[in-house]
């Protein structure tokens, strides 16, 4: 029963943690692409439909690789270098003032928060209930 909990606790908790960048390229990047293709030029980002096309791949392959537990230390990293660009680019708090300033700061601890999620799964893999299991699955202890 122990097991169970735990396995379903960490799948719950992938999908969770997933949820936001899958949502993020199925919900806004890709129905709005050339919208957002403008504002990453706005923001000075060099051929910016070939870096939105790269974005939304890393987001739709990290996140549905984290959800279904596979090679999920490379998902992580994807979403890692997504994170870290759209940190730095869409969330320099250090450029403005006042309110936006306020929003922009809560933005980077955000996504620093999620870095820290896909550190974690850098180095600790997918967990319990996943297709990676094999790798990273908890074993079950023998009978005495």
């Amino acid at each position: 029963m122990k097991n169970t909990i735990h396995g379903l606790t960490t799948v719950l908790g992938r999908l969770l943690l997933a949820t936001i960048f899958l949502m993020s390229a199925v919900g806004n990047k890709i129905p709005n692409f050339d919208q957002v293709a403008s504002t990453m030029k706005g923001q000075g980002i060099p051929q910016p439909q070939v870096m939105l096309a790269g974005a939304i791949l890393f987001l739709i392959a990290g996140s549905l690789s984290i959800i279904l537990g596979y090679k999920a230390r490379i998902g992580a990293t994807l979403l890692l270098i997504f994170l870290g660009l759209a940190t730095y680019y869409f969330h320099d708090f250090w450029n403005f003032r006042g309110e936006t300033q306020q929003a922009q700061i809560i933005q980077f601890m955000k996504n620093l928060g999620l870095m820290g999620a896909m550190l974690l799964i850098m180095a600790n893999g997918s967990g319990a209930m996943s297709l990676d299991k094999g790798k990273s699955a908890p074993k079950p202890k023998p009978a005495k």
